[in-house]
């Protein structure tokens, strides 16, 4: 069926105080022009290191995070072997680390994972994060300059951040984690209070799509067959995301008071489903993404230290009777064997958003071709501030350079990598924090 009128880019559906975005159709009006096609980035972390056994060990070949060769030719562990069918997208880089905080504890290192700043004394020294000169940037093209997503929310405190986003000048920005009110800013673009009719419909059981459902039926009618399909998958999508937040919401339910690790209740998460809880947040990455509601995400899925709710992610996913803190320390028999498979488990989750971002699509073809995504920690092991394990997937169409395990020595710094990322967004920098050059093996010039 042929279109009545043209859609503009900017369309919503409404129902009973809810503005739902919509992804890009064919029919939308105002198509970027060649060249014009979306950059997106964003940053997955995982705290505490992860699992690296020495050569000599026998559980070397098992659980060590990074593969046991350089090059084209690598082969995956146990642990990352769920990304092999995305190797033709992906960089691992082995051996990057901050200058500044190579002789930290490793803990400490959070703060500094995408700014490079010093916490090396008394005086807090942090920097601007990368996604947060990207987002500058990038803010005119969106309506939100970055997402800010946390298991815990807030700031939590120095050297214990809760965040991995800092301001210009330095200054810790809050995370959200309740995802509930994060799920809703899709439905209120302009920030305002949910309506009182909304909140009654709401209330009743009705979910977001139900509110909407009139209105996607007008709109189907003046849609093509491809973008009739390709509006029902988006309201699955949001309708799937949806009710895995209403399990999730039995969990996740109180805030957590600033700078006071102890207020956090553990006992609340009786019921907690980490596997859950993670690809729902990662179903709203891709969500931001597909309406371009921003170009910009953090997500950090655990504090240092054995703080938050992700502390019991092993017990409550895996059964392991121990914290993810307590893994990463505690040297008993079977402790490789714990560390890898909770690092596998977490790479899965991980490869769930890859695969997303690789079935949904816009104007310019996938999601992972126009995004880059890097996922890592900042120490190799607990308190080893050196060798971050890191994987760069996605951004194939702008201009990236995938499929081998790149090693460096500590003569590059980790900070070349978002030199590189700046530019494959196209926010020209020389240099970000200590950096030295781009790349240029994995970004090209």
């Amino acid at each position: 069926m042929s279109l009545v009128t043209p859609i503009d880019r900017r369309t919503f559906l409404r129902g009973a105080g809810v503005s739902v975005a919509l992804p890009w159709l064919e029919a939308m009006a105002g198509r970027r022009t060649r060249g014009e096609r979306a950059r997106r980035m964003a940053f997955v972390y995982f705290p505490n290191g992860a699992a690296m056994p020495a050569p000599h060990d026998e559980k070397w070949s098992h659980w060590r995070w990074f593969p046991h060769r350089a090059g084209a030719d690598y082969e995956f562990t146990d642990v990352l072997s769920c990304l092999e069918a995305h190797r033709s997208k992906l960089t691992l880089l082995g051996g990057l680390s901050h200058p500044l905080s190579r002789e930290l504890l490793g803990h400490l290192a959070g703060d500094t994972w995408l700014t490079a700043g010093d916490m090396r004394g008394d005086v807090y020294k942090n920097r601007v994060s990368v996604d947060q000169v990207a987002a500058r940037e990038l803010a005119r093209f969106t309506r939100y300059p970055s997402l800010v997503l946390s298991t815990d929310g807030g700031v939590g405190y120095k050297s214990r951040v809760a965040t991995l986003s800092f301001d210009h000048s330095g200054r810790p920005i809050p995370a959200e984690n309740r995802q509930r009110l994060i799920f809703e800013r899709y439905f209120a673009p302009g920030g305002g209070a949910s309506t009182a009719e909304r909140r009654r419909e709401l209330q009743r059981g009705k979910k977001i799509v139900d509110l909407v459902l009139e209105d996607s039926r007008r709109l189907q009618q003046r849609l093509g067959a491809g973008d009739r399909d390709k509006l029902e998958q988006y309201l699955a999508s949001l309708d799937a995301v949806e009710r895995q937040i209403r399990r999730n919401e039995q969990w996740l339910d109180r805030p957590m008071k600033p700078f006071d690790a102890s207020a956090i209740d553990l006992d609340v998460a009786a019921d907690v489903d980490p596997t859950g809880y993670l690809r729902a947040m990662y179903d709203l990455m891709v969500l931001a993404l597909q309406t371009d509601l921003t170009r910009v995400i953090t997500f950090m899925t655990g504090r240092e230290d054995g703080m938050g709710f992700a502390d019991k992610f092993p017990e409550r996913a895996l059964g392991i009777k121990r914290g993810h803190h307590t893994i990463s320390h505690d040297q008993h028999e079977g402790h490789w064997d714990q560390w890898g498979r909770y690092d596998q488990w977490h790479a899965r989750q991980f490869a769930y958003l890859v695969q997303r971002l690789e079935q949904v699509e816009d104007e310019d073809g996938k999601l992972l071709d126009s995004t880059m995504v890097l996922y890592g920690s900042c120490c190799s092991t607990t308190h080893n501030a050196r060798n971050y394990p890191l994987a760069l997937v996605g951004g194939s169409g702008l201009g990236l350079t995938h499929g081998a395990y790149r090693e460096y020595d500590e003569a590059t710094p980790f900070s070349n990598l978002f030199v590189g990322m700046l530019g494959a967004v196209g926010v020209e920098t020389e240099a970000f924090a200590d950096s030295t050059g781009s790349l240029a093996e994995v970004f090209g010039g």
